[in-house]
């Protein structure tokens, strides 16, 4: 595959149905599901003695972002719930705890040695 291919391939990839699923309706209710889609590449050619070759590479990453609900005329947006995030968000703050606390920790005995010298 060439260059070219893997770009045209890549375009394809990021296209608006890889953000935007099919409207499902039922019972009058129409929802339209979305995703946070981000994608990168990069390719090249090059020569060297004498031979030319040429490579590239990319990636997409998808995530469930939310969906539109439309329901008696009216729009209304969906969040969804993303729970890697939220895994990583309550990882991060139980670590900066434990971190704070032996530090702490950590102070008032080094305080409570040096008053006990």
């Amino acid at each position: 595959m060439n260059v070219e291919e893997l770009l045209t391939q890549a375009r394809h990839s990021v296209a608006t149905g890889t953000v935007f699923a099919e409207p499902v309706e039922r019972d009058g209710v129409t929802v339209i599901a979305a995703a946070h889609v981000m994608g990168g590449g990069g390719g090249g050619t090059g020569e060297a003695d004498g031979q030319q070759g040429e490579g590239g590479g990319f990636g997409l990453n998808a995530r469930p972002a939310g969906a539109y609900v439309i329901k008696d005329g009216q729009v209304r947006w969906q969040p969804a719930v993303d729970p890697v995030r939220i895994l990583s968000t309550v990882a991060a703050v139980a670590i900066t705890l434990i971190v704070a606390r032996a530090f702490t920790v950590g102070r008032a005995l080094s305080a409570r040695r040096r008053a006990h010298e």
